[in-house]
Order: structure tokens, then C-alpha cells, then sequence
């Protein structure tokens, strides 16, 4: 990063029992409860980002997903498979961390963009 700071590192991820919330853990302190839910509509693959703002998908019907599978990737990243067979996001720690830190504000946006176009969760 440009302004010399250390990315934020996980110290801990773990997937709950009932395979709806992913917790993880930062070095910077921050530890965030994520819904499967929320990863899943916010996943960073193409299929969901589009390849450009303007692309993005609204992701709607995915309140009871679940997390199968969290596979590695190199020492940067994870590969999260959901049990509806989305497994192409590659969510990477600082985009984890960016994740947890907006939670808030991206579910809003979330609900209202469902709201808007007349979809549920």
C-alpha cells in the first residue's frame, strides 16, 4: 500500500456450525461475523461485479445459503463455495476486511437496491 501502513492480516477464519456466518479476525484487532448471505451477494466474482459498476448484479433469494467449502488461495486469499453452487469469488483478505468494516452501510444499499427492484432475500 502507497501510504506505507501493513494490510490488515487474518489471524483467524472460521466457518460456524451452521455454516451461515464466517468469522474472521484481523492483526489490526477488528474481528467481524459475516452471513454467508452477505458474502454471497457481495461476492467478487464476475458473474456478480460485472466488469464494470454499471454490471453489478443484484443478487436476490440467498437469505438461507450456506458456505460448503473455504479453499485457499496462495497466502492472500479464499475461495468460498456456496451450497447454491456459486464457488468463484475470490475474496481476498483486504477485501474480507473491507467487507466487515462497511457491513453496515452495504447491507443498507443492499436491501434498498432489493426493495427497488421489487426482489426479496
Amino acid at each position: 500500500m502507497s501510504d506505507g501502513s501493513p494490510k490488515p492480516w487474518p489471524t483467524e477464519l472460521r466457518l460456524h456450525k451452521d455454516r451461515r456466518t464466517l468469522t474472521i479476525a484481523f492483526d489490526t484487532g477488528d474481528t467481524f461475523d459475516l452471513s454467508a448471505e452477505y458474502l454471497r451477494v457481495r461476492s467478487p466474482s464476475a458473474e456478480v461485479q460485472g466488469h464494470s459498476p454499471d454490471e453489478r448484479k443484484t443478487v436476490a433469494g440467498k437469505q438461507n445459503v450456506a458456505i460448503l467449502e473455504i479453499v485457499p488461495i496462495g497466502n492472500y486469499a479464499v475461495r468460498l463455495v456456496f451450497d447454491d453452487l456459486h464457488s468463484t469469488g475470490i475474496y481476498s483478505w483486504d477485501y474480507l476486511h473491507e467487507l466487515g468494516r462497511t457491513r453496515d452501510a452495504n447491507w443498507q444499499d443492499y436491501l434498498d437496491e432489493l426493495a427497488g427492484k421489487g426482489l426479496t432475500r
